[in-house]
């Protein structure tokens, strides 16, 4: 069953609709590579959906700050800029219940379905009934729209009914040689980060012939199993729920906090698996969240590296909190040269950009991410305006050949909020040599946890 909606009219500011340079690499990397990152919410009521209270919370939505789509430049070096969508999706209810079992390809599904951050639609939210009487939802959206704290932050403010000030002009508001004027001189301004940008590509391959190699994947017994779906495949996703209490009280007995005990969970997995170097260590990616009020980039993050040692991670985190303190300092007083790299994806043709995109120099076999968005508002778990039982962020890679995933050793990620009293982890997991079912996952977590003396319920 299909709802449709149009978002009201509201009185909306303007503001400067440039892309910032991270927002416009990830953009540029994804138009050149096919491929693309989605982030999901999903919810989970024991009774049925308030339609109305939804089809409320999607017109919210199409007036909030996710109510945006990108416009790329003339130029072939210039910026994208944020426009008002073209289209939206409509708020889709199956008409058909399922049961709760068949909730999580659902999910899959709905994640696979085509986004356009260019045309619109950049976000689908769907419901499904359950054969029980309970209901699931899900939100799914590009990366490239926002990340994961100003989702459940937009998400948040359209259950309160908040609008974004903001109002985005639409593709067709400049003519072509406004556009051609308005980029090129966009450009010239950006000379400053290109010149930055040269130095430190300069200063990373000076390192990078001063260091070791990365860790490389040891040998599997047998090759990879063959992707049934080719290149669109949705990587395993797993998701447990466990509760905040029992967690924070683990972290703090262990001499960590919330955070630590995410990355020590994501440092045992890694081991559990074999991505560790030859010392035995792991690294860990952070990313940082560096939203501040007002702020319009889509991904307004940064990310540190931590290299940890997995083997004491489960019966003291003292020794991997203080490498997280450390990193941070250092992310703090000394700039990543990677990060002012960004200025130079404008100018760099799509080839060349999927060609870097596949290189894997400089990502060790023994890289995991462990992701936090903190403390979630309450009110991103009532998108019908009445609370539901269960609220988590998933993450998906799409788009990645399987050739791809073997260069880089697979992938294995958490992704992690607090809210309703529950930590939710989502898994994303893919390693060579493995059958990566959604049961080895549920197993890799459950097992992981348990080392912590923790338990927890799956989506």
């Amino acid at each position: 069953m299909i709802y449709r909606t149009k978002p009201r009219d509201s009185h909306r500011t303007t503001t400067s609709n440039v892309l910032d340079l991270l927002d416009q690499a990830m953009f540029d990397l994804g138009q050149a590579t096919g491929s693309n990152t989605v982030l999901q919410c999903v919810w989970v009521c024991d009774r049925p959906i308030d339609v109305d209270g939804l089809q409320e919370f999607h017109q919210n939505l199409q007036r909030g700050r996710l109510s945006r789509c990108i416009a790329q430049s003339p130029l072939p070096f210039g910026r994208s800029r944020w426009v008002a969508p073209e289209h939206f999706s409509d708020l889709e209810v199956d008409a058909a219940a399922q049961p709760r079992e068949a909730f999580g390809d659902w999910l899959d599904e709905q994640a696979h379905r085509p986004l356009d951050c260019e045309q619109g639609p950049v976000w689908r939210l769907a419901a499904l009934p359950f054969t029980d009487g309970g209901t699931g939802l899900s939100l799914a959206i590009s990366h490239c729209i926002t990340d994961g704290v100003g989702l459940w932050e937009a998400v948040a403010d359209a259950s309160l009914g908040r609008v974004d000030p903001i109002c985005w002009p639409p593709a067709a508001s400049r003519t072509w040689w406004q556009a051609v004027r308005q980029d090129a001189r966009q450009t010239m301004r950006d000379i400053p980060d290109i010149g930055r940008a040269i130095a430190a590509s300069i200063t990373l391959a000076r390192g990078g012939r001063d260091t070791a190699e990365p860790a490389a994947p040891p040998p599997s017994k047998s090759p990879a199993p063959a992707s049934p779906g080719n290149e669109s495949d949705i990587l395993p996703t797993a998701t447990v729920f466990v509760d905040a209490a029992a967690w924070e009280a683990r972290a703090q007995s262990l001499g960590g906090t919330s955070n630590t005990l995410l990355v020590g969970l994501a440092a045992r997995l890694a081991q559990r698996a074999g991505r560790v170097a030859t010392d035995g260590s792991v690294v860990v990616t952070l990313p940082v969240n560096e939203r501040t009020e007002g702020d319009t980039r889509a991904n307004a993050i940064s990310g540190v590296r931590a290299t940890v040692d997995p083997a004491p991670a489960a019966t003291d985190l003292r020794e991997i909190r203080a490498a997280v303190k450390q990193a941070l300092i250092r992310h703090q007083e000394v700039p990543d040269p990677q990060d002012f790299l960004n200025a130079l994806v404008p100018l760099l043709p799509r080839r060349f950009l999927s060609a870097a995109r596949g290189a894997t120099r400089g990502n060790p076999f023994n890289l995991v991410g462990a992701s936090n968005v903190g403390v979630i508002a309450a009110a991103a778990a009532r998108p019908d305006g009445a609370d539901t039982d269960r609220f988590a962020l998933r993450l998906h890679h799409l788009g990645v050949a399987p050739a791809t995933m073997q260069r880089y050793g697979g992938v294995q990620t958490l992704l992690a909020g607090t809210v309703q009293g529950r930590i939710f982890i989502s898994l994303i997991s893919c390693l060579p040599g493995r059958s990566n079912s959604k049961d080895d996952l549920h197993q890799d977590l459950s097992s992981a946890l348990s080392e912590y003396s923790l338990t927890g319920t799956y989506l």
